[in-house]
């Protein structure tokens, strides 16, 4: 069954569901939209199926921060209501409040 309405908005926050990061939304694709290679690189045991959202996020973890491209499956909502440190949060979205930053670009 094909799954088209995205259950996350761009500019919420987010964090992986078995994964240590998090991570705000830039983007979302309807389905699966990236290359067979990384699709496959995915261990089949965990491999999420393509006929659902997949979101593009600004992630971070303890370590690093990195762009993510992950399942809508995979992802749930973080309560935490801590802001996401990535360095180009404040290129792309405004204040954070309740959980979503505000679509709107750099922070004055």
């Amino acid at each position: 069954m094909l799954k088209t309405q995205a259950k996350f908005a761009i500019g919420q926050v987010v964090r992986h569901r078995f994964h240590p990061f998090r991570g705000v939304i830039f983007d979302v694709d309807p389905v699966f939209n990236n290359t067979e290679e990384w699709y496959n690189s995915i261990p089949a045991e965990n491999r999420p199926a393509k006929n659902q959202p997949f979101y593009h996020l600004l992630a971070e973890n303890e370590t690093s921060y990195y762009t993510a491209y992950v399942s809508e499956q995979n992802l749930v909502r973080d309560d935490s209501g801590e802001p996401v440190d990535h360095p180009e949060v404040g290129e792309l979205f405004g204040h954070l409040n309740d959980g979503k930053y505000d679509l709107g670009g750099p922070l004055h």
